[in-house]
């Protein structure tokens, strides 16, 4: 064999490596799907009457669905899932290092996503739910705050885990990129 016909050498990974953040792109793809889908149900002459009701987008339970529910499934489930993806990508390529920990990153996606649909779905729920009994029967909106806090808490705190496993790993991974040699 010459050393023209010689196997290339390649910068590249194995193709499969990077693999494990295709979850993160579904996750963004179906967040901005659900996102726009409720945008454009929520602009419908008759769905926009009724959340605007109910307080939408000023405060009382249509609040809770436009605009939190929708700039959450959007900015967290979209956006910021798809740059965690991103920057888990990235560091390797700019830094020449491996990812500080691949199973901190799959601890960061699943506890963002989970996160972030349990708190999008009960905004919507609790928004709907709320929001029918603020034009029928006001009286009974106490109860389902004893549920709303705890749950949103849940939710949020699932987040923002998500999110500090996110920062430590990429804070892990930067660590002593710039050293003297």
């Amino acid at each position: 064999m010459s050393e023209y016909t010689s196997k290339p050498i390649s910068n590249q990974p194995p193709a499969n490596e990077n693999r494990y953040l295709g979850k993160f792109l579904i996750t963004s793809v179906l967040s901005f799907f659900v996102g726009t889908v409720h945008g454009v149900l929520q602009v419908i002459p008759g769905i926009r009457a009724w959340l605007d009701s109910i307080g939408s987008p000023y405060g009382g339970p249509g609040h809770m669905i436009d605009p939190l529910a929708h700039a959450h499934i959007n900015l967290v489930g979209g956006v910021t899932i798809l740059g965690m993806a991103i920057t888990y990508y990235l560091i390797p390529k700019i830094t020449g290092k491996p990812l500080h920990s691949q199973r901190m990153a799959e601890h960061s996606f699943w506890w963002t996503a989970i996160g972030v649909a349990i708190f999008y779905i009960s905004l919507m729920i609790f928004g709907i739910w709320e929001g029918q009994l603020w034009l029928t029967h006001p009286e009974e909106i106490p109860v389902i705050h004893r549920f709303y806090g705890p749950i949103i808490s849940i939710a949020a705190t699932g987040l923002a885990i998500g999110f500090w496993i996110y920062l430590a790993n990429v804070l892990l991974s930067l660590k002593g990129i710039y050293k003297k040699s």
